[in-house]
Order: structure tokens, then C-alpha cells, then sequence
């Protein structure tokens, strides 16, 4: 019986790890499981050790500066790598890819889907990514990118519920695909007794909360040395590595893992396991404000109590769980915070709609539809 040809499928990024969890561990694994595709992907060059997985290849990018000349050439590298493998499917999560996905559908007819993880256009106007004076035309440069080239995509995926609202140019051609957690099937919480860990994950910035982080944890432990912080996450920029070490400099309860550079999914949940409690806080901003943090999913899916943000929509994900200590992060009320750590039950259910099982069904209908 003659087999069956797989279908090619390139997952592009340019600043996103090619080992990257919504690359790799969800969209990648999801499609490769199904034995009907063969995925390709390209990604920024993680130090990682890569193993290999069935159906799946990696194809890391050189080395390059975020912010230099060489990160302009490196569209024509990954189209370069596409025209070696000759895709049925481009899906691109970067607006710097737009042109490399309309490319492809030129070259070979490929399918090009559009995987929307940030409102772009927000988190370039409202974060100190960029200097303020670059702000407003390269914001608005992005968003008339992405209204003209995106009528040539076949479909776009939205990280975010709230995208649909935000992003009024994909209309009718798009499918919610949340970052909900894939948890390790070996995963287990085992925090050591004789202190009290809590932990930070993810990307370390000002607009992420991780200062706010720091704070309660100084004076938390002020109240009781047995708590510690473990921060484990990037800082893309140096100026706030620069003042993330110098905030925390001196007090050895605080440790950082990484930090200038990417960290690998497996060391998250190594943190994970053997924290007591993870922190989220995002100063409020309008580019988060319809946003659901990754790592209140991956909290969730491991049943790590959370000092969360006095945020309705967050809290009220956590409250059917009672997954949480809701925290006013600009007048913490201390002995009330620990009072409540020490006493409460926390998940006396598990969390339900919080893994990637819900969303991989929506992925794979919509990717088997487009190359029926």
C-alpha cells in the first residue's frame, strides 16, 4: 500500500525561540501528532539542548542583535529556508513576516495563516520597547502593514479572546487560539518545606509587573524570612536588566535565572514546581487590558497558588478554584496577604478550560479544512 505524502508546514518567527512553546509544544506537536503533516520550524537559535521530534524538524536561524542591521536581513533568511522546503502551509507570527507569507503563496501556492500573539501596535505605542520618539510612525507603520497585507492571508489565529474587538482588519477569517497550558506529562509540584517560595516567570519588563514583584517580596520577607523570591524569565532590554540587578542586589532571599537570555519552557515549570506561590501583576495598560497572561494558565494547569492582581476578569478565572490571594499591589495589606497564604485551601478542584486540549481540536479543523 503506497503511503501517503505528508503535507509541509512552516512555523516562522523571527525573535521567538525555535524551540518557543506556542511554536514547538502546541501548534507544532498538535499538527505532527495527527501523522497527516510534516512541520518545519524556523526561529530565533535557543542554547537549549534540541531533541529531535517525530515529524517535526527545527531550523534555528543564525545568531543575530535584536536591535541591529543583521534583524532586517533575517525575512530573506527564513524565506530562503522556505524555499528549500517548499510548504503546503506558512504560518508567520510576526508582522516583520507578512511579506515572507504572501511570498510563499506567490512561489509555491502555500497557504499562509497568520498567528496573531500581540496587538502589535499597542505594545509598541504603550511599552519601552522603543524610544518615544520612534513610538507613533513605527506603530502606525506596523498597522498599515498588517491591514494591507492581511486580506491575503487565508486565516488568522488570535492568542487573545480580546484581539477580536482590537483587531477589527481580520474579520471574518479568524479562529481564537488562547496560549492555554500543555503541562509536562511528568510534571509534579514538589515544594521544599522550611520556606516559603514564591515565583516570577516569564518576560521581565517594566510593563510586566516584575519591579511590583520584587516589592511585595522585600516586604514580605521583612514580615517572615521564610519567604523567598525566584525570578526565571527574559529581559530584552539592558537598561531594565540593568535596573532589575540593582533591585535586587544585596538580598540573597531574591534569585534570577537567566534574564539576558531565553529561557527554555522546562526551567518555567522547574520553577513552578518548586514554588508556593506565583506573582502576576501588570501595571494596568490598554495593550494589556484584554489580555489573559500565559502564565495565569500555566499557574492554573499546575495548581500553583497565585498573588494575583485585584483584576476582575483574572480573578474571577481563579475564584471557581480558589486558586488565589487577591493582592492591591500598590497598598498591600501584609499581615491580611499572609494570613490568607498560611490558611487557605487552595484547588479544592481542578481548574477546568485552562489547557492546550481545548484549543488543539480548533487548530487541526481549521489547518485540515484549508489543505482538504
Amino acid at each position: 500500500m503506497q503511503e501517503i505524502k505528508k503535507r509541509r508546514i512552516v512555523i516562522a518567527s523571527v525573535l521567538k525561540p525555535v524551540d518557543d512553546t506556542r511554536m514547538l509544544e502546541k501548534l507544532g506537536r498538535s499538527l505532527a501528532d495527527t501523522q497527516k503533516f510534516e512541520v518545519f520550524i524556523i526561529g530565533f537559535p535557543t542554547r537549549s539542548v534540541l531533541t529531535l521530534e517525530e515529524g517535526i524538524t527545527l531550523l534555528p536561524l543564525p545568531f543575530f542583535s535584536r536591535l541591529s542591521l543583521t534583524r532586517a536581513l533575517i525575512p530573506l533568511k527564513i524565506l530562503r529556508k522556505c524555499i528549500q522546503v517548499k510548504p503546503d502551509m506558512v504560518i508567520v507570527n510576526s508582522h516583520e513576516l507578512l511579506i515572507v507569507g504572501i511570498l510563499n503563496r506567490i512561489f509555491f501556492g502555500s497557504l499562509i495563516i497568520y498567528d496573531i500573539r500581540e496587538n502589535y501596535f499597542r505594545n509598541i505605542l504603550l511599552t519601552d520597547a522603543f524610544p518615544k520618539f520612534l513610538r507613533w510612525p513605527l506603530a502606525l507603520f506596523v498597522r498599515l502593514k498588517e491591514r494591507c497585507f492581511s486580506p491575503f492571508f487565508h486565516h488568522h489565529f488570535l492568542a487573545e479572546k480580546g484581539y477580536l474587538k482590537e483587531l477589527t482588519f481580520v474579520k471574518n477569517k479568524s479562529t481564537v487560539l488562547e496560549n492555554k497550558v500543555r503541562v509536562p506529562p511528568s510534571f509534579q509540584r514538589a515544594p521544599k518545606p522550611g520556606r516559603i517560595r514564591l515565583v516570577f516567570t516569564g518576560t521581565l519588563a517594566e510593563s510586566t509587573g516584575v519591579f511590583q514583584a520584587i516589592e511585595l517580596a522585600q516586604q514580605l520577607h521583612q514580615k517572615n524570612e521564610a519567604i523567598e523570591l525566584m525570578i526565571v524569565g527574559y529581559c530584552a532590554q539592558p537598561e531594565t536588566f540593568n535596573r532589575l540587578i540593582q533591585a535586587i542586589e544585596n538580598q540573597p532571599f531574591i534569585g534570577l535565572k537567566s534574564g539576558q537570555e531565553l529561557v527554555p519552557h522546562s526551567q518555567i515549570f522547574e520553577a513552578i514546581a518548586e514554588a508556593d506561590f506565583g506573582i502576576i501583576y501588570y501595571p494596568p495598560s490598554p495593550h494589556t487590558a484584554n489580555s489573559i497572561p500565559t502564565k495565569l494558565y500555566e499557574y492554573l494547569g499546575c495548581r500553583l497558588p497565585i498573588l494575583l492582581q485585584d483584576y476582575e476578569p483574572w480573578v474571577e478565572l481563579c475564584k471557581p478554584y480558589h486558586a488565589a490571594v487577591v493582592v492591591n499591589f500598590s497598598h498591600p495589606d501584609l499581615d491580611l496577604i499572609q494570613g490568607a497564604m498560611k490558611e487557605s485551601h487552595f484547588y479544592d478542584q481542578a481548574p477546568a478550560g485552562v489547557t492546550w486540549t481545548d484549543e488543539e481540536p480548533k487548530l487541526l479543523e481549521v489547518v485540515e479544512k484549508l489543505l482538504k
